[in-house]
């Protein structure tokens, strides 16, 4: 069972934990991790990009000039994509770009990116995140942890560390239910609390 040392906000070293090998020590599973990435970046497109086509660009109903003797181009309108204020060839139009990945491949990807974090020594668990909503608090305790760039996973009732971190612009919070590969792998160092770890395996086990 893999074992990582426990802080407090002050960086001093308060005891280890033991972490679940079904969660934190799997085989690492780069391609569902890409996967899982490529989803996440998917959902995310509004798709909202829309362009008109030449058959919905208004005007361009009279052929321009007749068809010989001009010794220009034949044209048939001035809607044409050539034309300035022509139509898009193969215009964009509003689309949904998100798709479905299994839920087993989701955990998966979840419980390697976590894994990556432990071998990579970036995971730090800490006992308990109290702290009033105050960025310099926040920042202090980070800085402490040697955490700056990290994604930090908190309990779903602990909006006063949400509150004192939205303003740190390489500091992002997340809870259990809201935790994704792509922010594991994005951010430098994971920060989660014991309730969390616990509430983790509590989940995914």
């Amino acid at each position: 069972m893999a074992n990582v040392k426990m802080f407090n906000i002050s960086g001093s070293e308060v005891g280890t934990i033991d972490l679940n090998d079904s969660i934190f020590a799997v085989e690492v599973n780069t391609h569902v991790m890409h996967q899982a990435v490529l989803q996440y970046l998917a959902n995310q497109r509004q798709g909202t990009q829309s362009a008109l086509t030449r058959a919905e660009v208004r005007g361009g109903g009279r052929k321009p000039w007749r068809q010989k003797g001009t010794g220009r181009a034949r044209q048939g309108s001035i809607r044409s994509p050539q034309w300035t204020g022509g139509g898009v060839v193969f215009a964009p139009k509003p689309r949904d770009y998100s798709f479905k990945l299994n839920k087993k491949v989701k955990r998966l990807a979840l419980k390697s990116a976590l894994t990556t974090k432990v071998n990579d020594g970036k995971l730090v668990v800490v006992d308990e995140l109290t702290v009033n909503p105050k960025t310099k608090e926040m920042a202090a305790a980070l800085n402490n942890l040697n955490a700056v760039k990290s994604l930090v996973v908190v309990e779903d009732d602990n909006k006063n560390a949400v509150i004192a971190a939205r303003n740190i612009p390489t500091v992002k919070t997340a809870s259990v239910s809201t935790v994704n590969v792509y922010d594991i792998l994005k951010y430098d160092t994971l920060v989660l609390t014991k309730n969390v770890v616990a509430k983790i395996e509590e989940v995914y086990a």
